[in-house]
């Protein structure tokens, strides 16, 4: 039951609920948009051409620095990750976001030293190269996690709680 004694979810899930509560003036109404799997695809898949639009701030702006080094930190492992096919167990998204920073520094790496190889760097090359990357795996599914997927927190579950053996 919630504080106007229904027994409706405060989850905006149920889409004719979360229209009723905008309309009335309910709290529930002002809260943000949920975030769903397709909303991240599109987010992770446009972080890289945000990053490089956001070089053609002049100057040492944070605005121009502060989405390059997120997206050259998250974007590409996040691509590579999320969204998990059935998504992510609750215990296992620490998981998964704590695995996007190395993947995606990883990838940078490759790409990075790719570029000085056929000696063709540049912060433009090595960002069109990781948004691209970034945008077709944002189109597929994320690599599976079958550790995290379970989670701790299932494997858990599945114990005795008596000690015993099952």
């Amino acid at each position: 039951m919630n504080a106007t004694g229904s027994a409706h979810s405060t989850e905006p899930s149920d889409p004719t609920d979360a229209g009723n509560a905008a309309g009335t003036g309910d709290p529930r109404g002002t809260r943000g948009v949920r975030i769903t799997e397709t909303r991240l695809r599109v987010l992770v898949g446009a972080s890289g051409w945000l990053a490089l639009a956001a070089t053609a701030v002049p100057g040492p702006s944070p605005l121009r620095w502060i989405p390059v080094l997120l997206f050259t930190l998250f974007g590409p492992g996040g691509a590579a990750l999320y969204p998990q096919p059935g998504g992510l167990a609750p215990g296992a998204r620490l998981e998964a976001v704590a695995l996007a920073a190395p993947v995606s520094l990883s990838l940078g790496v490759l790409t990075a030293t790719s570029l000085f190889l056929v000696e063709g760097f540049s912060m433009i090359a090595f960002l069109v190269s990781l948004a691209t990357f970034t945008t077709v795996a944002a189109a597929l599914p994320g690599l599976p996690l079958p550790a995290a997927r379970r989670g701790a927190a299932e494997r858990a579950g599945r114990r005795p709680s008596d000690g015993g053996d099952a």
